[in-house]
């Protein structure tokens, strides 16, 4: 009888054993998690890792060296909505429909990245800031319109951090407001829905905050109204304003210093909110197969080059975006890339990293193994561009950026965007060579690819009386079926 229960039991033993194996091997065999984190408004000057001795951010720092630091990220359009319908779908905003600020993305062109990740079995949230809504900013997302996310907690646009004045719609449609800095707060919502997942399965993540955007303006002591980033003491306390070192070729003001002094505070509160994620899915212990990446919608001008706007301009501190992948499977640490990288690369790319092959064309290229090798081309280029309706102060262009040479053009001849800058001798970009005879050839070339890329997105150069000739009854910020290239090509027939 004895004999017979232990034969039961080692019966059993073994197949418990067999059964923890089998788990052992799906959890193994598990798809690699995703997460996306993103700053608005952040120049990838101001981050510790692209050679910033002043700015504190040592979390960003640290996915740096656990990665790959892409030296020539750009946001191609460097305007929130835009990037953002670029990052979903991997198409071209005249084709994705999220052309300028509040036009919504559409829902029907393309299968978007939380649907191609949902039908691989991953669970989907998105936190922080959407922009993709369209309309009224004030208001909830529509299920139909969270483009295959399952869970979404936004504001969808608001500029006001600050405890008790940030909010979010909850799960209900119910407006919630935050009790401590927006960042912190979503970050805690991320954090807080990582820790209740399923486990078997694999989770893909965005966290989208808005510092360090700006949040209004303020009278300065010049008597000039300039815009605000003050922020909250604690992380203000960090930085000493009067030994900020500006821009090169920025006049010294006391009120650029305190735009600075707020700015950099917001980036390493970013920072901070940017640590305590990585903390979670540390004691997670799934570090090895996640990929994180963390990027920004666009820079921020911070009145360099005499700007107007902070943003929708061609210069580096505009649309040159910090972009840090760390994914220990497939990409050794400490490594820096100087490949050309632009905004409809990112859908593809990511892709890339997590073996996705979703048949899908998409409008950027999948550069997931050229970055691990530093490949480079010379006649690479990333396209560079703004539109305009004509109700907002900005201006319509279009150009290229390329290793050497940054370059844009109007129709109205403005200074700020009719330029020719020389990426290597000029890396502040302080000398405009738009005009100089001697680098006639080179404007050529340069215009020949911009143009070249106009052809291919089907851009006619179209400008705020262009896009109110074909503006749907229901006005862009509404409208949720067609984009700009279908109502110029049913108007041209």
């Amino acid at each position: 009888m004895r004999c017979i229960y232990i034969l039961f039991s080692l019966a059993v033993l073994l197949s418990c054993k067999s059964r923890v194996l089998e788990s052992s091997e799906i959890t193994s065999r598990k798809s690699p998690n995703l997460v996306i984190v993103l700053s608005d408004q952040h120049s990838a000057d101001m981050v510790g890792a692209y050679g910033n001795s002043q700015i504190i951010t040592p979390n960003l720092d640290k996915l740096a060296h656990e990665g790959i630091l892409l030296k020539n990220a750009f946001s191609s359009q460097p305007v929130c909505t835009p990037f953002r319908g670029m990052l979903m779908s991997g198409m071209h905003p005249l084709k994705n429909g999220a052309f300028v600020n509040d036009a919504p993305l559409l829902p029907n062109k393309t299968k978007l990245l939380a649907e191609i990740l949902k039908e691989k079995g991953y669970q989907t949230a998105y936190f922080g800031k959407w922009h993709l809504l369209g309309g009224d900013r004030d208001r909830p997302i529509p299920e139909a319109l969270t483009y295959g996310f399952d869970t979404v907690l936004t504001n969808n646009c608001h500029v006001d951090f600050r405890a008790g004045k940030a909010f979010f719609w909850n799960i209900n449609g119910e407006k919630e407001f935050f009790n401590e800095w927006e960042p912190y707060g979503q970050a805690r919502q991320a954090i807080n829905y990582l820790k209740q997942i399923d486990k078997t399965k694999p989770f893909a993540i965005i966290v989208s905050l808005h510092p360090p955007h700006d949040w209004g303006k303020f009278k300065g002591e010049d008597g000039k109204m300039h815009y605000r980033y003050d922020t909250e003491d604690e992380l203000m306390n960090l930085y000493n304003r009067d030994s900020i070192i500006l821009r090169p070729g920025l006049e010294d003001t006391p009120d650029r210093r305190r735009m600075y002094h707020g700015h950099m505070a917001q980036v390493t509160g970013v920072d901070i909110a940017l640590g305590r994620l990585m903390d979670q899915l540390k004691s997670m212990d799934v570090e090895d197969n996640t990929l994180v990446t963390f990027s920004a919608d666009h820079g921020d001008m911070l009145e360099s080059h005499n700007a107007v706007l902070p943003k929708q301009y061609p210069h580096d501190y505009s649309n040159k975006i910090p972009f840090i992948i760390k994914y220990p499977k497939k990409i050794k640490s400490g490594l820096k890339t100087k490949m050309l990288f632009g905004t409809l690369d990112i859908l593809p790319t990511l892709l890339g990293y997590l073996d996705i092959d979703t048949k899908q064309e998409f409008d950027g290229r999948d550069l997931s193994a050229a970055l691990i090798k530093n490949q480079s081309n010379k006649d690479n280029y990333v396209p560079l561009w703004v539109y305009r309706l004509g109700h907002a102060n900005n201006i319509n262009w279009r150009g290229v950026v390329t290793e050497e040479f940054t370059f844009s053009m109007d129709k109205d001849n403005n200074t700020i965007t009719n330029t020719l800058f020389d990426r290597i001798k000029d890396p502040y970009q302080l000398n405009n060579l738009y005009e100089d005879p001697e680098y006639e050839a080179v404007k050529s070339r340069l215009k020949e690819l911009t143009y070249q890329w106009m052809d291919k997105y089907h851009d006619d150069f179209y400008g705020a009386d262009e896009f109110k000739s074909v503006q749907p009854k229901e006005t862009w910020q509404y409208n949720y079926t067609k984009n700009p290239v279908e109502l110029f090509e049913t108007k041209n027939k």
